[in-house]
């Protein structure tokens, strides 16, 4: 049989080789009420807003007639698959999100999940990143994944230790020289 006539595949998470990102065997998907409030405007937006719109583009191009060649009804049922993945991408990251507020922590020196750590290398180059969940991790914005190699070696460290950041090829030590967190939120 040609595989022209062969049924697509249901299971939208295999296509493109995607796969949600690993949480260690035992662990949990902590983030912080930032990020898990972003993450659910996301999905209430696409839920709400974004499919229903595509749904009814759908509809109506498929009340044009011939489906094999409309572009309208080829690029919206498309567009549908792709907002149905990230819903359920998006509805499985909610269901297992571990909500953890750094603010309460708040003062102290040791580093826990939502810190903002300044550390030096070997080379005395100072480096800030900020401890976030998985989800939500920017590392253009400084930001790393508590599963990280660098916030793996600084979770529960203190201001003033010395620690063996362990990178491919190679061992580094590295100090810790500051701790922020954020400000609990009164509002």
């Amino acid at each position: 049989m040609s595989k022209a006539f062969t049924k697509e595949s249901d299971n939208a998470d295999d296509e493109d080789g995607l796969q949600l990102p690993p949480i260690p065997g035992g662990g949990k998907n902590y983030i912080t009420p930032k990020g898990y409030a972003t993450l659910r405007s996301e999905w209430l937006d696409l839920m709400d807003t974004e499919r229903p719109k595509i749904v009814e583009a759908v509809f109506w191009a498929a009340s044009n007639g011939d489906r094999s060649e409309n572009g309208d009804y080829l690029y919206g049922k498309k567009r549908l698959r792709e907002i149905d993945r990230r819903i359920r991408f998006l509805t499985k990251r909610l269901e297992i999100a571990e909500i953890a507020n750094p603010s309460v922590h708040h003062g102290n020196d040791q580093i826990f999940f939502g810190a903002t750590v300044t550390y030096s290398d070997e080379a005395g180059q100072e480096r800030t990143v900020t401890i976030m969940g998985i989800d939500e991790a920017n590392s253009a914005m400084g930001e790393v994944s508590w599963i990280s190699p660098i916030a793996r070696t600084l979770l529960r460290a203190r201001v003033g230790d010395t620690l063996k950041l362990v990178m491919p090829g190679k061992v580094e030590e590295i100090e810790v020289l500051g701790v922020s967190y954020p400000v609990a939120d009164v509002s």
